[in-house]
């Protein structure tokens, strides 16, 4: 059993974290706004998060777990949360998040918006530079966000453009109707980028922190040719730090302060150095050795150090899910099937007696504590309103199973399930395992470890029957999890098709609910609830991870939307 304290404290640190960088839809010509608890619980996450801390820099090194090698450091082509925070290390955009997760100026030093809201454009500061020195232009980032839309560079966030941000002609750029050069953003001048938009956004600004948005320098770019951003002489910085070393799937690499930051002197670490460790229990002994100053843990690690004042919970925002492969599995084209699996589920068992790191129990295809409505409810509150679809029930379970046994005419079934080589996921899929093989009689499931890319790929090209994965959100809003099952979209895994599914998420997107907040969060809900009833995912728990971080290191921002973790005001003191 989980001992009180502990779960008290994860409970108030997930909400404090979780709350950190809300928003909500129809802010008027606000593009981000917080709950209304946000600043009592900002204060409560930089107290349990290890917030900045007055004092010298020690110039030393930050040594930092991650548990997944990094796929890709190239900002239009990288698609997982570790890429995206180590690009976010060497790069900025337009803009950055601050402590409570709400954009700020960064590259740009100021924006503006039109009366309309289909019209942004910013000023690029005089004092950013790329790391060899040359300037930050706006054509930088009218390249960046070319390659983006560039169906030869089969960008898998190019939706990010065209359908979230609905930049102007990006749609029919990337359905190779346009040429890229017709991509709705142009340099003005050297400084000034003008951004037109199909509809008006209004998290738009939130957009702009994200990696996919980020600049290319386009001279650098044509020297390195393929070769770009997969090793330090062929990437670029205009962000905090620098890569000097760092190879495609290595275990370690190693970033620099970068001198020529526009925001140099508010740098105080020397550096980051990454090191990948798969496992959890290698990990916990490589920062009990002093070789770590911050790793994850989990599982009955937690028990170990709950009582240490180095542990703590943040909210990461990522939910986990098991997805079907609906399009070229029969037997889960089943309906009944399909909702047997997702009753068979005992989610407070996989997140009290597996996980323990405060994870929660998630009913819902978006989870709770990330979206923020127009009257300042939680978009998923209520875990119980799809309980009829999507519950923890053994027996609704076998009456499911039952029906669809008989219906596909069969007493038995067997289905392989792909998992990434991490640790935890490994634990839960066979805690799943269990319970689906315990619950469900006559099922047979098979588990396939892969590497994380390898997982990826598998799923994307619907060469897999069922895959456990997560999501963690790239914006606040609940489009960044809806968005995702519109027909054809990339990560849109099993390829499930619904034209009323695809036709409520476009009328939040382009249609006349972009503009009247209220129906938009309504139509939303009416998309969620089409997704749930067809039981597209199984949705398990949403993600909270416990964590160790060394006493003497402040300034870890933590958040659960786009970056998980930024670094820039990180200090190491001198032990």
């Amino acid at each position: 059993m989980q001992n009180h304290k502990v779960k008290a404290f994860l409970s108030i640190a997930l909400t404090a974290v979780m709350s950190i960088g809300l928003a909500g839809c129809g802010s008027g010509s606000s593009a981000y706004s917080t709950a209304s608890s946000a600043a009592s619980t900002t204060e409560a996450a930089s107290t349990a998060t290890s917030t900045a801390a007055a004092g010298e820099a020690s110039d030393e090194d930050l040594n930092v777990m991650i548990e997944t090698p990094v796929e890709s450091l190239d900002p239009q082509v990288g698609q997982d949360g570790t890429s995206f925070e180590v690009i976010a290390d060497y790069m900025d955009g337009l803009m950055q998040m601050d402590a409570e997760g709400q954009p700020v100026p960064a590259i740009a030093e100021k924006y503006e918006e039109s009366p309309d809201g289909l019209t942004w454009t910013f000023y690029i500061r005089d004092d950013a530079k790329w790391s060899n020195g040359e300037p930050v232009t706006a054509n930088d980032f009218v390249f960046g966000w070319q390659r983006a839309v560039d169906p030869d560079l089969a960008c898998e966030y190019s939706y990010m453009v065209s359908d979230i941000a609905q930049i102007k002609n990006a749609t029919a750029i990337v359905n190779k109707e346009k040429d890229k050069s017709e991509l709705g953003v142009t340099a003005v001048d050297d400084k000034t980028l003008k951004v037109e938009l199909e509809a008006p956004v209004s998290y738009f600004l939130n957009l702009m922190y994200f990696p996919t948005f980020y600049p290319v320098n386009e001279k650098f770019y044509e020297t390195c040719a393929d070769t770009f951003a997969t090793s330090p002489e062929t990437m670029l910085a205009d962000g905090a730090f620098v890569i000097d070393k760092y190879e495609p799937s290595t275990t370690e690499f190693h970033l620099s302060k970068n001198e020529n930051y526009y925001d140099a002197d508010r740098i105080k670490l020397a550096g980051i150095d990454y090191q990948v460790i798969q496992d959890s229990q290698t990990a916990l002994m490589s920062y009990q050795n002093g070789e770590l100053d911050t790793t994850l843990i989990n599982g009955d690690q937690v028990d170990q150090v709950q009582d240490d004042p180095e542990f703590l919970a943040v909210g990461a925002g990522y939910m986990w899910y098991v997805s079907p492969c609906i399009s070229k599995v029969p037997e889960l084209q089943n309906l009944n099937i399909r909702k047997a699996l997702t009753f068979a589920l005992d989610r407070d068992a996989i997140t009290t007696e597996i996980l323990k790191d405060g994870s929660t129990p998630t009913y819902t295809a978006v989870p709770p504590q990330f979206a923020t409505g127009p009257d300042g409810s939680d978009f998923s509150e209520d875990q119980e309103k799809f309980s009829d679809v999507c519950a923890s029930d053994t027996a609704k379970a076998q009456e499911f199973w039952k029906k669809g046994l008989e219906e596909l005419g069969v007493d038995s079934l067997s289905f392989e399930m792909i998992v990434d080589a991490d640790d935890a996921p490994q634990k839960v899929a066979t805690v799943i395992q269990d319970q689906w093989q315990n619950a469900l009689p006559g099922l047979t499931i098979t588990i396939k470890v892969e590497p994380k890319k390898q997982r990826l790929q598998d799923m994307q090209e619907n060469n897999f029957q069922l895959g456990l994965t997560r999501w963690g959100p790239d914006y606040a809003d609940p489009m960044t999890y809806l968005g995702m099952y519109v027909t054809d979209n990339a990560n849109n895994y099993g390829l499930w098709s619904n034209a009323d599914y695809d036709a409520a998420i476009a009328e939040c997107t382009t249609g006349d609910l972009a503009l009247d907040a209220d129906k938009r969060w309504q139509k939303l809900y009416d998309a969620e609830t089409i997704l749930m009833n067809d039981a597209v995912i199984f949705p398990i728990y949403t993600q909270c991870n416990a964590e160790m971080c060394k006493s003497n290191v402040t300034g870890i921002e933590y958040h659960p939307v786009a970056i998980n973790r930024v670094f820039k005001d990180v200090v190491k003191s001198k032990t």
